[in-house]
């Protein structure tokens, strides 16, 4: 096969897999995601201070639908960074920024110690039921404070622990469960050189069934 027909045939596999990624999980969660996402996107865009054109970075993308969300809010000329630690993942990240066309959304692989974010990269950054997961919590908060802009905004969005339940493996046994509670966020993330600017018990603020409490922070 010549070289040229090769590197298409080889093209061709790589987006049928990550389209096959996606299509693992029922196409119902993928809708609610999108949904969600779609009624999160510009209340957490007031919150964090965004104008169209900025840079934003959803750390622990998941499936990547807010930051598909995003990319559309923010607009040509404005960028979102996706990552996530899992290969899976990012799979399914590329495949939903394939399919919406999308020029203005970074993919990137993240560490346990690092988010691999460019340097002063961002005017805002945000995890979404991802910091209880955090094995190694000072490493990625340094990465964090790195990652934003002067004057950049940073949002935790994460759940209390359930007594009684099950600390994920590698993360620290102080969470008190499978959650993490709001004051070991602000010590964390404070500690690392963050500030804290408000706290809001309920995310989003006009549902509540859901857990999330929402910790926002600013880089001095």
């Amino acid at each position: 096969m010549p070289r040229r027909r090769r590197f298409a045939h080889v093209l061709c596999l790589l987006f049928v897999a990550s389209s096959l990624v996606a299509a693992q999980r029922p196409a119902a969660l993928l809708r609610q995601e999108q949904e969600q996402a779609a009624r999160e996107v510009p209340t957490l865009a007031e919150v964090l201070a965004l104008k169209p054109g900025m840079i934003v970075a959803d750390v622990g993308a998941g499936g990547g639908a807010t930051a598909v969300v995003f990319a559309k809010w923010l607009g040509p000329n404005g960028r979102v960074y996706a990552t996530d630690v899992r290969s899976e993942q990012l799979a399914e990240i590329r495949a939903a920024v394939e399919r919406e066309a999308l020029a203005n959304v970074v993919v990137l692989e993240g560490g346990v110690r690092s988010t691999n974010l460019p340097h002063e990269c961002c005017d805002a950054i945000f995890l979404r039921d991802v910091y209880h997961h955090l094995t190694d919590p000072q490493g990625i908060d340094a990465s964090l404070l790195a990652a934003l802009k002067p004057a950049g905004r940073l949002a935790i969005m994460d759940f209390p622990p359930d007594p009684g339940s099950t600390i994920p493996d590698g993360v620290p046994a102080n969470r008190g469960g499978h959650g993490i509670p709001i004051s070991i966020i602000l010590s964390e993330l404070t500690t690392a050189g963050f500030r804290h600017v408000t706290t809001l018990a309920r995310w989003p603020p006009e549902d509540d069934r859901n857990r999330l409490f929402l910790v926002m922070f600013e880089k001095p």
